[in-house]
């Protein structure tokens, strides 16, 4: 869990998540703020599967 919480492809989509919920509570809400949410989602789903699949090549010593 720790590899997750510290890696900074994760921490770098937690934080613009955090600007997305401010957007969310001040801003109008259309399709684009959709757009975004979906954005944010996919690039944290990256971030995690980055950090899975560096962890599974140290593991398996390439």
């Amino acid at each position: 869990m720790r590899k997750y919480l510290f890696s900074g492809a994760v921490i770098g989509a937690v934080l613009s998540g955090i600007g997305i919920v401010r957007a969310t509570i001040a801003g109008p809400r259309d399709w684009r703020l959709l757009l975004t949410w979906v954005a944010w989602a996919a690039s944290l789903a990256i971030a995690i599967g980055t950090v899975s699949e560096e962890t599974k090549r140290s593991e398996l010593g390439e």
